[in-house]
């Protein structure tokens, strides 16, 4: 019998204030769960507008607690209720002035699994997240879900291979890359990176870029275009719109994961001893 996880992805706009964007995924959840959905993923920093088009330090107000802040424990809610593993990306604090992009996973029954820090931390124009976050610090965990082994890797995490690779090595079948990216910047790369993560390390990838202009913070222009891909980067269905919110829900079939694995052994036939230079600083 095949392995048939039902995953949902969400591109949304910016409503304009926190609580109202949480509700909004939290409606969108619920719409998912009703269709089927047993995984979802938010977007990165998702009840918040992409504030790191500016260096402005009200927006450290975002931050909260991972996991002992309210949203963790609405999202643990909410999972436990729609009986979905949920990803929340959201701005952690550590400590006062101490600042994450972080990703908590939650489980099916509303267990909080555990988080992923970003780990690459970009400080470019319109892109200013230095000012913002401190680089992770957490590796590159993967979690034992109730759909599977499922890791994840944020935004501009996904120009590095290494950590794809990390995630690979330790287990992932799925991996969830949550972003907010500008058009005209990395769109020629969108459907190339990710698709080819996925090829190199034989793993289904979930990745969800955020659509619109939030014109009250800058003029950065989210293209959307969400996706899942499997293992040999083929999409799952049709990639997501290029403006407007959309729910994707898509179905993989997590027994690619074993077949394509099988078929091209990368993992056997990779030469560790041979990289040295990669982990040189």
């Amino acid at each position: 019998m095949a392995r048939i996880v039902r995953g949902a992805l969400l591109q949304a706009s910016w409503t304009g204030d926190k609580e109202s964007m949480v509700e909004k995924h939290i409606g969108y959840a619920r719409q998912a769960a009703e269709q089927g959905a047993q995984v979802m993923c938010f977007q990165e920093l998702f009840y918040g507008p992409y504030f790191c088009q500016v260096q402005d330090r009200k927006f450290y107000s975002y931050t909260e607690q991972i996991p002992n802040g309210p949203t963790t424990e609405k999202m643990q809610k909410l999972a436990q209720e729609t009986k979905m593993v949920l990803i929340v990306p959201m701005y952690e604090e550590e400590n006062t002035g101490v600042y994450y992009n972080t990703a908590a996973v939650i489980n099916a029954d509303g267990t909080y699994l555990g988080k992923y820090r970003k780990t690459h931390i970009p400080q470019i124009d319109g892109f200013w997240e230095k000012f913002y976050f401190r680089p992770g610090n957490l590796g590159y965990p993967v979690f034992d879900t109730a759909v599977g082994k499922v890791g994840v890797y944020i935004c501009y995490d996904r120009h590095f291979p290494e950590g794809a690779r990390m995630l690979g090595l330790n287990g992932a079948e799925i991996v969830f890359i949550p972003s907010a990216t500008s058009r005209g910047l990395s769109q020629h790369l969108w459907r190339i990176e990710q698709t080819s993560h996925a090829i190199a390390n034989g793993y289904f990838v979930g990745t969800i870029n955020r659509v619109g202009i939030e014109k009250e913070i800058g003029p950065n222009d989210f293209y959307g275009q969400s996706y899942f891909c499997t293992p040999r980067g083929e999409f799952v269905g049709e990639v997501g719109h290029a403006y407007d919110e959309e729910l994707l829900i898509r179905d993989l079939d997590l027994d690619l994961v074993k077949d394509v694995r099988n078929t091209w052994q990368f993992y056997r036939d990779r030469r560790p001893e041979m990289y040295d230079k990669i982990v040189e600083a």
